[in-house]
């Protein structure tokens, strides 16, 4: 940490160990490709920026660089509500009609778990994504929430409930 605060090369090492993590948090929370491409690089860029004034504080790098994250997805949401984006149509590509069936069911299912997943409070969506997508213990998210690890355990149990709830409302049965 201290060698990438002088050395540029050392914050590329760090850049490339943390890089895919950032990127995914910030997808799953934007479902969006190009966005999560943008914002990722704009994590970099401040932590970068911020470099000389990061104190660990109890606080590692991986944290502090998915706090920048949730920050800059927070303000991306905000900005969406304010200014709608109309999404281009996209050009579908050929398939044959024995996958089509079953891609569609997997994409159904999928786009409605991420459906129910939005429909969280963010704190519960940045939950699932850390523990889920980067596989990241309850203490590890405790550190990046700011909250104890029993708080997290109790903020986990109840989210799995909500979703639940929300997916069996949705399709009982």
């Amino acid at each position: 940490m201290e060698r990438a605060r002088r050395d540029p090369e050392a914050f590329g090492e760090l850049y490339l160990r943390y890089v895919r993590s950032i990127y995914n948090y910030i997808f799953y929370r934007t479902g969006d490709p190009e966005e999560a491409e943008d914002l990722t690089s704009r994590v970099f860029l401040q932590a970068l920026q911020h470099l000389p004034r990061f104190q660990e504080r109890g606080l590692p790098f991986a944290a502090w660089l998915f706090r920048i994250a949730h920050n800059l997805v927070a303000n991306w949401h905000r900005d969406r509500q304010r200014h709608p984006v109309l999404p281009l149509s996209e050009n579908g590509h050929d398939r044959s009609p024995e996958r089509v069936e079953a891609a569609l069911e997997r994409q159904e299912e999928r786009e409605r778990l991420l459906k129910a997943i939005r429909r969280l409070p963010p704190d519960r969506q940045q939950l699932l994504i850390l523990k889920f997508v980067e596989g990241l213990s309850n203490a590890e998210i405790a550190r990046i929430m700011g909250r104890t690890e029993g708080a997290i355990r109790v903020l986990y149990h109840r989210t799995l409930e909500a979703l639940r709830k929300e997916l069996t409302r949705e399709h009982p049965g």
